[in-house]
């Protein structure tokens, strides 16, 4: 039997449990899984649900346009439903969001202008004031405004609570989400408490946000507002979409913790999940020691991971904003302590050479003329070289040395220190704060990498 377009796939997502990063806890963890939608994201659901809304309240037209300020996912869900239902599409979003979301939503017909992100919601330059600016001056239009509609949060009241109430049999006890719009934490958690009101909502917010602050003093504090890096959630004013008392707890979670989590997620879990997904399951976290034998909670992983390739998932990325736990160079001598370089001056003989190799039970030394390397002795060098001239032990080490090791900066990190190490080359050196010379081999990087 076959589908008659597009948007009857969206929804019925899976529910996988998770089995490594929380195998330690003493619950069931499951993880709902919103990439399978056709727009990689739960975010189709709302979009589907508020435009139908939109439709049967007569606020659009045939051929009419639909404008939305939006970080990617939901322009994604309202363009596969243009495309099915003849509409136009402009969406605005910020210049922190993904390059790839943009791109995908030009792919499906949609127009994107970028704005800044560093601006308050009420200046003109924003995404919000954009979008509804260009609301008023194109004819026959629709300002979707997925903040205050209040269809997004009854598509999940309707769609996603019913949905995870069957899947775990009315046993789940824990619904974790990252918030944004307050639609899928609001929908989901208000139909899952009226089947059990016992069940606890917790919301995962971000640094830079003001939604915790508010849940807990109900004070709209500017001063908790900053730019951040995460993508998908928190906010810097409260969407009409929220009902803070279906919500039990907010926790924040950093830009670093939640993108170092959501490739955990891919590479301990299988799942390709976007940045919220990390934060959401870190945040969880973090509240862990407040979860029993027989809980079962269920996380929300909001989008796919393809949104994200030059972002969290590019290691560059992840290194120019320090969210890398990298080895460097510095670490792989730091247990040294004031250990001295083991070097030879280039009058040294190469049976001066071989006797330092023997006692110290090393195959790579540098040659030093004063405070500069010159050249190296090598074990694998030496071999070949006595081989086929045993008398060569009393020769100098400068008329059989190598070229010398190459030199780096002392923070580089591990990864890149092993590019420098060929088969000639076993070694190399960087000079410390006081200017003295460190030495790390290939058995060094290999030994770390393994640990």
């Amino acid at each position: 039997m076959w589908l008659n377009n597009i948007l009857d796939t969206i929804g019925n997502t899976p529910l996988i449990k998770l089995n490594n990063i929380t195998k330690h806890l003493p619950c069931t963890v499951l993880a709902k899984v919103e990439y399978f939608n056709p727009g990689n994201s739960i975010k189709d659901r709302m979009a589907l649900k508020m435009l139908e809304v939109a439709e049967q309240e007569g606020k659009i037209k045939p051929g009419g346009t639909i404008i939305e300020g939006t970080s990617g996912n939901t322009g994604m869900g309202l363009a596969l439903a243009a495309c099915v239902k003849g509409y136009k599409c402009i969406f605005t979003t910020t210049d922190k969001q993904s390059k790839e979301k943009a791109d995908i939503l030009k792919a499906v017909g949609a127009e994107v202008i970028v704005c800044p992100t560093n601006v308050e919601p009420e200046d003109p330059r924003s995404y919000y004031s954009v979008s509804k600016r260009l609301a008023t001056e194109v004819p026959n239009s629709w300002y979707v405004n997925q903040y205050d509609n209040l269809a997004n949060r009854q598509a999940h009241y309707e769609q996603t609570g019913p949905e995870i109430w069957e899947q775990t049999e009315g046993k789940v006890t824990h619904l974790v989400v990252a918030t944004g719009t307050g639609g899928t934490i609001v929908g989901t958690g208000k139909y899952l408490k009226e089947k059990n009101p016992d069940i606890k909502v917790w919301a995962i917010d971000s640094y830079g946000s003001l939604l915790k602050k508010y849940f807990e003093t109900g004070e709209l504090d500017q001063k908790e507002v900053y730019p951040y890096i995460s993508e998908g959630f928190g906010e810097d004013f409260v969407p009409a979409n929220y009902d803070m008392s279906v919500i039990d707890e907010f926790t924040k979670v950093t830009d670093k913790d939640g993108a170092v989590m959501a490739r955990r997620i891919a590479k301990e879990e299988g799942m390709f999940c976007g940045y919220s997904a990390g934060s959401c399951l870190q945040g969880m976290m973090q509240l862990k020691d407040q979860l029993k034998k027989d809980d079962v909670v269920v996380l929300i992983f909001h989008d796919h991971g393809s949104r994200y390739v030059g972002k969290v998932y590019n290691d560059e990325w992840m290194l120019e904003r320090g969210f890398l736990d990298v080895k460097t160079f510095k670490d792989l001598v730091g247990g040294r302590g004031k250990q001295r370089l083991i070097n030879l001056g280039k009058e040294n003989t190469v049976a001066d050479a071989i006797e330092l190799m023997r006692k110290y039970d090393i195959e790579n030394i540098p040659v030093m003329d004063k405070e500069t390397s010159i050249g190296a002795i090598s074990a694998s060098g030496l071999f070949n070289k006595i081989l086929n001239n045993p008398d060569i032990k009393t020769q100098t080490v400068e008329s059989v040395m190598e070229k010398a090791y190459p030199e780096v900066a002392f923070e580089t990190p591990v990864e890149r220190l092993s590019t420098f190490i060929t088969k000639e080359n076993g070694a190399v050196l960087s000079r410390d704060e006081s200017g003295s010379f460190h030495i790390v081999t290939k058995y060094d990087i290999i030994q770390s990498l393994t640990k």
